[in-house]
């Protein structure tokens, strides 16, 4: 298997179809989809079982099997324990990230890159919509980084990345909020010297549903890893 699409989800049963018939679409990559869910009740599931026939059984729901089974980071390193594929790609269930790259992504992958980033900052990229506090302080923090200090990315903290499993086994997860992951990865990988780029992606808001980002939550734990940059 070559690529592994990995979904965290929590009660995304109004946009789940949506997502899935998108990647089958776009997606010519060999792939499977690991749906990871929290609980049981969740009707994302019920929906996902529904489809999963139909789309000659690549779908796999995965029970969040991490840590005490909820939220966000368990979900994704549970896809990430199950995922097949030498290649990993984190994709959120409300259509925000710019699936029709993912073919492009893998490319770069397979040219001899380690991490390919879907940058909404660099040229060509874009974000529209989203809270203006949260989008501030994220292209802040990503020129920041790239310019002041040689980061090979403008937008470290979006979590639409594609890695080489091989490197999220070596990469220990020590972040425990949710999304600030991404960079928490990205700045390990940077300073043991693996290769990373990026290619120009379009963010969306989500339209419906709502989101299960935190942002003063999880603001130290974002700063926690751009400070680990500076030392």
């Amino acid at each position: 298997m070559k690529l592994s699409i990995i979904i965290p989800v929590y009660f995304e049963d109004k946009v789940i179809t949506s997502t899935l018939k998108e990647i089958e679409n776009k997606v010519k990559t060999p792939h499977e989809i690991l749906v990871v869910y929290d609980v049981e009740e969740d009707p994302t599931v019920k929906k996902v079982k529904s489809l999963k026939l139909k789309i000659e059984n690549k779908i796999q729901l995965i029970k969040n099997c991490i840590g005490n089974n909820r939220g966000v980071i368990n979900a994704i390193k549970s896809g990430i324990n199950k995922a097949k594929g030498k290649t990993v790609v984190v994709v959120m269930a409300d259509l925000s990230d710019d699936i029709k790259i993912i073919d492009q992504m893998y490319k770069k992958i397979e040219s001899g890159f380690d991490i390919v980033c879907g940058s909404r900052y660099m040229p060509g990229g874009r974000q529209i919509g989203g809270p203006l506090i949260k989008g501030i302080m994220s292209r802040l923090a990503g020129l920041s980084m790239h310019y002041f200090f040689g980061f090979p990315t403008h937008d470290p903290t979006n979590a639409f990345k594609m890695y080489k499993k091989s490197i999220l086994k070596k990469l220990t997860i020590e972040s425990d909020g949710g999304f600030e992951y991404s960079i928490e990865l990205m700045v390990k990988a940077h300073k043991s010297g693996y290769k990373i780029t990026e290619i120009p992606a379009v963010w969306r808001d989500r339209t419906a549903g709502k989101s299960k980002f935190k942002l003063f939550k999880w603001l130290p734990k974002y700063l926690r890893w751009y400070f680990h940059l500076l030392k």
